[in-house]
């Protein structure tokens, strides 16, 4: 049974946090307790961890502060993602051990979540997909890594739906390029695909 530490941290982390809503908003230990019925001493656990993690800042008297992505924080993430989805890709060829039947099992779910209503399970799929090529190379502290960034990466990808019209379908495209190159194992055409399926992503929240 989860302690209420980890309940609270689970519910900030996958509900709240992940909701472009609640960017440049500040949220009170009491509001969080109200909605997940625990008490206030282990929200503020949770909301220390999250700050260590660097994903709320806590104000003295205002609470906990969920800043916007700022520019560099969408660079550097698309960059990190970058490093570690292109090794992967690469590792999973080389060892021949790529979950096809499991990607494209995550890629015809993903289809069937289009639409503005959808949007936050639609990314979910999104960090599925690659989230499984990672934990697929069997290295853990690689994948605990990377699922460091999944918050920030839900958030991004959500926002990333409502600024593009058909960034939805662009997705899944880019998804299947990725997909296809792997079944090809073509080490060349994967790196090129998850570089520009970052890159797209990247520019349309930069673009604002």
């Amino acid at each position: 049974m989860k302690s209420g530490r980890e309940k609270a941290y689970e519910f900030l982390r996958e509900t709240v946090l992940t909701d472009p809503e609640m960017q440049g908003r500040f949220l009170t230990e009491q509001e969080i307790a109200d909605r997940i019925g625990v008490s206030r001493t282990p929200i503020r656990e949770a909301l220390l961890l999250l700050a260590a993690e660097d994903l709320v800042q806590l104000v003295p008297k205002r609470g906990a502060y969920i800043a916007p992505l700022s520019g560099r924080e969408i660079t550097e993430l698309m960059e990190l993602r970058g490093v570690v989805e292109r090794y992967a890709a690469e590792r999973l060829i080389e060892l021949g051990t790529t979950p096809l039947a499991e990607l494209t099992d995550i890629l015809q779910r993903q289809r069937a979540l289009l639409g503005a209503d959808q949007a936050k399970e639609f990314i979910a799929a999104d960090h599925l997909f690659h989230s499984t090529m990672i934990a697929a190379l069997g290295n853990e502290l690689l994948a605990k890594h990377y699922e460091g960034l999944r918050s920030r990466q839900i958030r991004a990808g959500v926002v990333a739906l409502f600024r593009a019209e058909g960034r939805q379908q662009a997705v899944l495209d880019e998804h299947q390029a990725i997909l296809d190159a792997l079944v090809e194992q073509d080490a060349d055409a994967v790196r090129a695909a998850i570089t520009s399926h970052l890159d797209a992503t990247s520019k349309v929240l930069l673009a604002g």
